[in-house]
């Protein structure tokens, strides 16, 4: 290994997640640093998956964790049996996942879709280590208690969503006050050019397909709706300390400049990298320093022009729902998360349509949040609170589909 990145290479981490797309992107970069520093670069302690268990066996084959968890209990013996004789140990249940995150391992990264992540996360965090946060909704569904336990433990938390990684590196903490404006790119999505009554007939196939970006079906549906920004700019509050009203969204289509910061002396800062998602994870497991990436490199002569648009609030209502959510703070969010979780997944099960899925949340959020008011201090207060926003929108999803 190179001398002064020794230290970074030495790092053991833990994937929550793995074969999901920024899972698999993870394990990618770590198969890239060993390639170029050696095979003991990035030792993994712990790979976890929800249902996969075909393809975790083989990441536990090429990269040899000392765990390998799968989260659906019924499927535990496959995978002691695809991992027999290799020395691995295995395990399965939601309980052995939260287990996974809290093993001895400097990096965790938490890829895990939903608010199933969040008794992982906090496992990590309450043993200090760095979480490398893939995650929106650990933030969205319990900001405030997630970064105090991240204060109190002594964790370090480095964003790897491509937005707030991009506004990690170009914010300056210490001259907080000069900071006038984050703005957060959208890509607009693959319905960014259609008609409102055409949305309306829009399928999964056509709502996953992004145009720029490899992702889960359940992220790919929320940037569809322009949902994915509105949680981001609930994410970007909680995790740089800003108002609501320094918080922005720009539709960028190219999806190269990911985060602008505006200064008060009249300087705009941007960040720009190829739309890879290997470039944020490179930076969140080697952070503080740089090291190389397997990641596509930009190249803007090929690109010709970088467009911008302000977001289409009548078509794409619910990045303005979730603006309200973060202006109304409480456990608007959490109940903003739950019921678009719950309306997604109806959606991708064809029980819903896709402009459904904004009535979803909006009725589920005008039902739950007058009777909420305060934040729980806990993560089972929060974890109730999920549970009965998915509860009742579950039943509007029910009844929308009747």
């Amino acid at each position: 290994m190179s001398g002064g990145l020794s230290s970074v290479m030495a790092r053991r981490v833990t994937v929550l997640g793995s074969t999901g797309s920024i899972g698999i992107s993870t394990l990618d970069v770590i198969a890239h640093a060993r390639e170029t520093h050696g095979p003991d670069a990035f030792p993994v302690e712990a790979l976890t998956a929800q249902s996969n268990v075909e393809a975790l066996a083989e990441q536990a084959h090429r990269f040899r964790p000392r765990l390998a968890v799968i989260g659906d209990a019924s499927l535990g013996e496959r995978l002691r049996s695809l991992l027999s004789g290799t020395g691995i140990q295995t395990a399965s249940g939601y309980e052995a996942v939260v287990e996974a995150a809290a093993r001895p391992s400097e990096v965790v990264m938490v890829a895990i879709v939903g608010a199933a992540s969040l008794a992982p996360a906090f496992a990590a965090v309450k043993r200090g280590a760095t979480i490398a946060l893939a995650n929106k909704e650990c933030i969205v569904a319990a900001g405030d208690i997630f970064c105090r336990a991240v204060a109190e433990y002594g964790a370090t938390l480095i964003p790897v969503d491509s937005e707030h990684n991009a506004a990690f590196q170009l914010l300056n903490f210490d001259e907080a006050h000069a900071i006038e404006r984050v703005t957060l790119t959208a890509s607009g999505g693959p319905f960014r050019e259609w008609s409102s009554d055409r949305m309306a007939a829009a399928t999964p196939e056509q709502a996953v397909a992004h145009p720029n970006w490899s992702m889960g079906a359940k992220i790919s549906v929320d940037s569809a709706t322009l949902m994915n920004k509105g949680l981001e700019l609930i994410e970007a509050h909680f995790l740089f300390s800003l108002p609501p009203e320094k918080l922005a969204v720009l539709v960028h289509p190219q999806s190269i400049v990911h985060c602008m910061v505006s200064y008060a002396d009249g300087s705009t800062l941007a960040h720009l990298s190829a739309p890879d998602m290997r470039t944020p994870i490179a930076h969140a497991l080697a952070w503080p320093r740089r090291m190389s990436s397997p990641s596509h490199r930009l190249d803007l002569a090929m690109l010709n022009r970088l467009t911008f648009e302000a977001p289409d609030p009548q078509r794409f209502p619910c990045l303005g729902l979730a603006q309200d959510c973060l202006r109304s703070g409480g456990l608007a969010p959490t109940i903003l998360n739950a019921a678009n979780e719950v309306a997604v997944q109806a959606f991708l099960g064809r029980r819903i349509g896709f402009l459904d899925i904004a009535r979803v949340v909006e009725n589920t959020l005008t039902a739950r949040v007058p009777n909420n008011a305060s934040v729980p201090n806990d993560v089972e207060g929060i974890l109730d609170a999920d549970r009965q926003a998915r509860d009742l929108a579950g039943t509007i999803c029910r009844r929308m589909a009747a």
